[in-house]
């Protein structure tokens, strides 16, 4: 690959594992990125750590590149995506880490690009009584939320302590308020399934301060490009919440 196919701000590297582009500064990395793990050693595997296979000439061991355990090549056979690590090319995943790679596909492939192109929504800061009908939308680098209206703002996702999902009638403080955490599996933020979401409160400590701010997010009622928003933030909520654990 020439250098002029390299985006700007990004850098090919060779791991172990494969073939990466990341960026230049680690400081830059994506909040949903993982890291590589490490490779367990080949000679402290002797067998398969799914099916217990002995390995020998014929049963040749294979680390899965999400888990970096060692597998024979039945239970570690599916070259997959894992946009999580920044592979360049699929890679060989074990069975549980497919799963998990193929789960998150849909995010990247979809709810990113809705997240990238940003929904429109009624914004409250804080305690205040005033209200600005912003744009929001996820930045290029997916480290920052943009809100642009007759003002802008930023927040850094990784500032963020928790998001709040909002359904039809609920306020903060009942029980219809959900953290992402509690919605590991819910569907509620898709149509016809169960309650709808209608916006985000969003907790976060702003950049030099230790005081948490309040972001509420409503969905104006002509825009319905909001509720793919929610849904898409839904996702990359549950991403984040998983990256932290």
């Amino acid at each position: 690959m020439s250098s002029s196919s390299v985006p700007d701000g990004k850098k090919l590297v060779r791991s172990p594992s494969g073939l990466r582009m990341v960026p230049e500064s680690g400081a830059f990395h994506s909040p949903f990125s993982l890291e590589e793990p490490q490779w367990v050693p080949d000679k402290e595997c002797s067998r398969c750590m799914q099916c217990d296979t002995k390995f020998d000439f014929i049963r040749r061991k294979h680390h899965c590149r999400r888990c970096g355990r060692c597998f024979c090549d039945k239970c570690c056979s599916k070259k997959l995506p894992l946009p999580r690590m920044c592979f360049v090319d699929p890679v060989r995943q074990c069975s549980a880490c497919s799963l998990a790679s193929q789960r998150e596909a849909e995010f990247y492939e979809k709810q990113l690009k809705v997240l990238l192109g940003g929904g429109t929504f009624i914004v409250t800061l804080g305690t205040s009584d005033k209200t600005e009908t912003m744009t929001c939308r996820l930045s290029n680098n997916h480290r920052y939320l943009f809100l642009d209206g007759e003002s802008h703002f930023e927040v850094e996702l990784t500032r963020i302590s928790s998001i709040q999902v909002l359904t039809e009638g609920s306020s903060p403080g009942e029980e219809e308020v959900h953290t992402y955490t509690s919605l590991m599996e819910s569907q509620c933020l898709y149509e016809g399934a169960g309650a709808r979401a209608s916006g985000l409160l969003v907790q976060y400590k702003p950049m030099g301060s230790q005081d948490s701010q309040t972001l509420r997010l409503d969905t104006a009622p002509d825009h319905k490009g909001a509720a793919q928003w929610l849904a898409a933030m839904h996702k990359a909520a549950k991403l984040l919440y998983e990256s932290r654990d």
